[in-house]
């Protein structure tokens, strides 16, 4: 069998020497900007350099974590990032913007490109078009089967990587807006708030149970028995995520997944008591309860081969937060630093130097504290204790135990020790300057896609109520109900196929690949000829035909670069991200250009989306989170998204923007049933060009929220 790299998290230097010490083949980790994990120490520049030599001098891989979306004028400190990156070589960048192949391409080539998973690609067909731009490797969505896996190994021959352990995302990765709408901490930038781990609170309880709870907080991911499988099915590199996490789950983690990996070259009575040893193993990382997420599921991950449930994965009584559960306190007493509570007996009992979280039980307030204190209270009952206890927390809240001090491991440091500064460092080079081809006319033009209105539904019947105030084009969402709908002989709609535009969801796994190859011809042949795509796998359906097509908003393009590579694969026309704001639009897209931008005046945002059918779960339809803010499901058969009750909306601002140069807005009313009354007003606010009460603006003002700078090492 081909041997498996196995990747660990570098969050810190400390959590690299616990990944290269229990011989993990390569580590991920992020530099001060432009990574997924802003949040996590991250490396200085010397510790950088230094940490890169170590580590090809051992043989050892060091890949360099550029996944996030950026802005234009955030150009310039790309280009100088990308260019002192490529001076020191290292095995590869991950990456999600695509305007950063295309930065590459032209001007660092012999940079290796990695796909990150926030990149969403689930599909034999989405690897392969970026094959074809000179990624290396693709890290799948987590969302996959291992009959998916095997699948997409079949039809390609692109490097494949997935994540076996950690924390999951309850929405497909790349694909959640819920921290950007709630206050700009965008998780496409790397500052994810974590507001699905929230506790939620019913707001139908006639159809739900009377309590709240954590209904969006996901187990964390571990494939540790299904590793045999997946390096039988020909995946490259394995991967853990945790980032966030300590040197001591980053080293437990890693020595249970390397006795195995090496165990695969034996018997397989060696490999059982590997898996043996390491199930004891792993059951030390301090973590949340695990899950195999979507491994053994079907199609639309419906059933199981265990008979289990599609999310079982989600635990409603379980906090969001990671530890072993020691209870709740039972008891408060004394003030400042003399301020103890009462944690009840167990197997498991903190002592002094060990870490614990506590969680409000409102969860209005979760901390971190190193135990300074401990004393056994015997008066209070077999096995209690007295624990030092930071302010703000009383009897109810829950104590978590997180890291053990006698736990601690010392590995031999990979930085070697000392003070020499980077020789190299990020200069003050600005980006080449790069300018769009102009908009298309004539066939691929106007004549298309006119300018004017255009009106986003998700229901079929929803085409009778906007026939009222008739759009220069409707986009219609192609789900599994629609396509049997118009793929009939004679469909009945209240308009002509040439003036409906067919949007396809951003979540493309596998499984479809074969039902959109036989569908997308019969639709163009029956005159559906306009689409919305939203995932790289979708363009290979739609080239080499005469289709129309436009960019979706998930295929992010917030910056001039991203533009130019999704005009290389043929997509002239772009709907602007919902996170976008106005400066970011204005300096992005050149007047020439603003004839194929499409600008969502109004929308309800898919939050994030789910692949599984939580009605078949949960019994409401309607959630409210500790800031009352208020949130609705929308369930079907091929998945659960999440929208605010709250729209967005910038429907005043387009006087502005067709002063602007901008041309072609879109009301999207895909969220909620749609009522006849509710159009009719919002056409009229349109045309008053008033600000609508009770919505949002998301970005559009304020932009994302920006992490103080500091100065670069």
């Amino acid at each position: 069998m081909k041997s498996v790299e196995l990747l660990a998290p570098a969050g810190s230097p400390e959590a690299l020497d616990a990944a290269i010490g229990e011989g993990a083949d390569g580590v991920y980790l992020g530099l001060t900007h432009f990574n997924a994990r802003m949040r996590s120490a991250n490396f200085t520049y010397t510790q950088f350099e230094r940490a890169l030599q170590s580590l090809h001098r051992m043989g050892r891989k060091v890949y360099v974590t550029v996944n996030t979306v950026f802005e234009q004028r955030e150009a310039d400190r790309l280009y100088q990032l990308l260019r002192y990156v490529a001076s020191l070589g290292p095995d590869g960048l991950i990456i999600q913007d695509l305007g950063i192949i295309t930065m590459v391409r032209e001007h660092f080539p012999a940079l290796k490109l990695h796909a990150s998973t926030q990149m969403n690609i689930a599909s034999s067909r989405g690897v392969n078009v970026l094959s074809k731009y000179g990624i290396s490797r693709v890290v799948l969505a987590r969302e996959l089967s291992l009959h998916e896996i095997r699948d997409i190994r079949l039809h390609t021959n692109m490097e494949l990587e997935v994540f076996v352990h950690g924390a999951l995302c309850v929405s497909a990765s790349g694909l959640c807006l819920f921290s950007s709408f709630l206050g700009g901490k965008s998780a496409n930038r790397g500052l994810c708030t974590q507001g699905c781990r929230r506790y939620f609170s019913p707001k139908d309880p006639e159809h739900s149970p009377a309590r709240g709870g954590y209904y969006f907080s996901p187990s964390d991911l571990q494939l540790f028995e299904q590793v045999p499988d997946l390096a039988a099915a020909g995946i490259h590199a394995f991967k853990i995520e945790g980032r966030m996490k300590s040197a001591d789950y980053v080293g437990t983690v890693v020595s249970a997944y390397r006795q195995l990996i090496d165990a695969l070259s034996g018997n397989e009575d060696k490999i059982r008591q590997a898996l043996e040893r390491g199930v004891q193993i792993l059951r030390n990382d301090f973590a949340r309860e695990k899950t195999v997420f979507y491994c053994f599921a079907d199609t639309h991950s419906r059933h199981t081969e265990e008979g289990t449930g599609p999310v079982d994965w989600l635990k409603a009584d379980r906090s969001g937060g990671t530890g072993i559960p020691l209870g709740t306190l039972l008891k408060v007493k004394g003030t400042g630093s003399e301020l103890r509570g009462l944690i009840p007996g167990g197997l498991l009992m903190p002592g002094r130097g060990d870490s614990v979280r506590f969680h409000r039980a409102d969860d209005s307030r979760r901390q971190s504290h190193k135990i300074g204190f401990v004393q056994e209270a015997p008066q209070e009952g077999p096995g209690m204790r007295w624990i030092s206890l930071p302010e703000g927390f009383e009897p109810g809240d829950e104590v978590y135990l997180i890291q053990t001090k006698d736990r601690s491991k010392r590995y031999a440091p990979v930085i070697p020790p000392g003070k020499a500064a980077s020789r190299r460092m990020p200069g003050w080079e600005h980006a080449p300057s790069l300018s769009l081809p102009k908009a298309p006319t004539g066939q691929k033009g106007t004549a298309v896609f006119p300018a004017g209105l255009y009106i986003a539904v998700s229901r079929l019947e929803d085409l009778y109520i906007i026939q009222s105030s008739r759009p220069v084009r409707v986009m219609l969402q192609y789900t599994r109900k629609t396509a049997a709908y118009l793929l009939e002989q004679s469909p009945l709609l209240p308009f002509q196929p040439g003036e409906i535009i067919l949007v396809l969801d951003p979540y493309f796994p596998q499984t479809l690949e074969p039902v959109l190859e036989e569908e997308i011809p019969l639709l163009i042949s029956r005159g559906y000829r306009q689409f919305v795509v939203n995932n790289l796998g979708h363009c290979p359906y739609v080239r080499r035909t005469h289709a129309a097509v436009i960019a979706g908003p998930y295929l992010y393009s917030f910056n001039r670069w991203a533009s130019a590579f999704l005009s290389c694969l043929g997509l002239d026309y772009a709907i602007t991200p919902l996170e976008n704001n106005r400066q970011n639009l204005e300096q992005t897209v050149e007047l020439h250009r603003r004839s194929c931008m499409f600008i969502t005046l109004f929308a309800y945002p898919g939050l994030f989306r789910i692949r599984a059918d939580l009605g078949a779960t949960y019994g409401f339809r309607h959630v409210a989170d500790p800031r009352d803010e208020s949130f609705t499901l929308i369930n079907n058969p091929e998945g659960s998204l999440m929208i605010p009750e709250k729209p967005f909306s910038i429907i005043d601002k387009m006087p502005f923007l067709k002063a602007a140069g901008f041309t072609r807005f879109i009301l999207d009313l895909s969220g909620p049933p749609l009522k006849k009354g509710a159009y009719q007003d919002l056409i009229r606010g349109l045309k008053n060009g008033k600000p609508l009460p009770h919505t949002s603006r998301f970005n559009w003002k304020n932009g994302f929220y920006q992490e103080p700078k500091g100065p670069n090492p």
